[in-house]
């Protein structure tokens, strides 16, 4: 791209290119070059918008986060709708079936993003933190309408199913479950907790 030839949302631009690295090539290969390459653009226009690339790559992740805490407005509005099964199946497999993943693994393969995630997610992976916070939440407004046991164990069903939607999907380069595997087991992790009638 010419110099001082401006790139419209530059931010978002140089996101959607990481997320590209990331997808087809993995953490690993993640790195300025490779971004700005991506995005078609000259390398100092990343270091114009962000400090350095681990402020860049801490963005990105908290951009994605903030996709999870959208989804789970979505997600609420759901309960009381369809069936529990169905909704959490659609959610597990909308937010694996992203970048999630590999979201995670870019996470967990760079300490200093770690470090640097730690004051808005303070505990767990983030990503699969606030992930499981949208879980709770539905489970919480179904729980509340009737549709799940006054007594389940949301704090620890929630979990559950993230980390079981997460070893479903993980390998990024394997053939994603089907619809009907990621059903089979979000019905059976539900199951004794249902209220709602048998379909």
């Amino acid at each position: 791209m010419p110099t001082g030839t401006a790139i419209r949302d530059a931010r978002e631009q140089l996101f959607d290119a990481a997320e590209r690295v990331l997808l087809r090539a993995g953490p690993s290969a993640l790195t300025s070059r490779a971004v700005t390459t991506e995005a078609g653009c000259a390398k100092g226009v990343l270091h114009r918008h962000f400090t350095d690339f681990d402020a860049f790559l801490a963005d990105l992740v908290l951009d994605r986060i903030a996709r999870i805490d959208r989804r789970a407005d979505v997600l609420r509005e759901e309960a009381g709708t369809g069936t529990v099964a169905d909704n959490v199946t659609g959610a597990l497999t909308g937010l694996f079936e992203s970048e999630a993943v590999a979201i995670v693994g870019l996470v967990t393969s760079r300490d200093d993003l770690r470090t640097r995630l730690r004051r808005s997610t303070p505990t767990g992976i983030p990503v699969l933190t606030e992930a499981t916070a949208m879980l709770a939440s539905y489970l919480t407004a179904e729980r509340d309408l009737g549709r799940i046991a006054a007594d389940a164990d949301i704090d620890t069903l929630a979990p559950t199913l993230i980390g079981t939607g997460h070893m479903l999907f993980a390998d990024r380069n394997g053939t994603p479950p089907t619809p009907e595997a990621v059903h089979k087991i979000v019905a059976t992790l539900l199951a004794p907790t249902l209220r709602e009638p048998r379909a």
